[in-house]
């Protein structure tokens, strides 16, 4: 498979102590049900160059095993309301470095060496909230991190919660996520430091 598979991935993101808990979803306006939680253990190891030069350009390249989409990941500049990610199957190529396609989909960003930058091991619980159609209007996940800086040697840990939008997302996903803010701050969670999980290992 050379073609990859391209999604839009449209998200609000929030820092969450240990002990605070999951609000109901299923207040939100247009949501009708939330599934039950799914356990999901994700391990991803996320490549640069030595001069970080996909981190500069607004991508993020990784390694993910675990979850439904694991694989190669490419998430590129944030354009309007969200990033685009593209995704290649794990397949039977290497694990200290991407496949041949992948590097060709960065070769107008980079061609120099790509070695590991951080690790960012996850322990997520991932809800959808679902319209009376059965279909779904967003997917909240309970994270709880851990990473590694694999240049600096430095490890950080922490719990966030993330809702990115589903297929039956209203058209006015920015009333949707303040409603969604609404019910996340009232249960005890802040606007999140940081605007990913790589730029958060990394201390940046």
């Amino acid at each position: 498979m050379t073609e990859p598979q391209r999604t839009l991935e449209v998200e609000v993101k929030f820092d969450v102590e240990a002990d605070v808990v999951v609000p109901d979803w299923s207040t939100v306006s247009g949501v009708a049900s939330v599934t039950s939680g799914e356990h999901r253990t994700l391990d991803a190891v996320y490549f640069d160059t030595a001069e970080v030069e996909l981190g500069r350009a607004g991508y993020a390249l990784r390694r993910r095993t675990g979850g439904h989409d694991a694989g190669w990941h490419i998430k590129g500049p944030r354009r309007g309301a969200g990033r685009e990610e593209l995704g290649w199957p794990l397949g039977d190529g290497p694990v200290d470095g991407p496949p041949e396609v992948v590097r060709a989909a960065l070769a107008h960003v980079t061609e120099a060496e790509l070695t590991p930058l951080a690790r960012i091991r996850n322990d997520r619980v991932a809800y959808e909230m679902l319209d009376a159609a059965g279909a779904v209007v967003a997917e909240f996940v309970d994270d709880h991190v851990r990473t590694r800086d694999e240049r600096a040697g430095v490890e950080r840990n922490w719990r966030e919660w993330e809702v990115e939008l589903g297929p039956a997302a209203p058209d006015d996903h920015e009333a949707l996520f303040a409603e969604i803010a609404r019910i996340a701050h009232a249960a005890g969670a802040i606007e999140a430091t940081s605007d990913s999980k790589l730029a958060r290992a990394l201390g940046v």
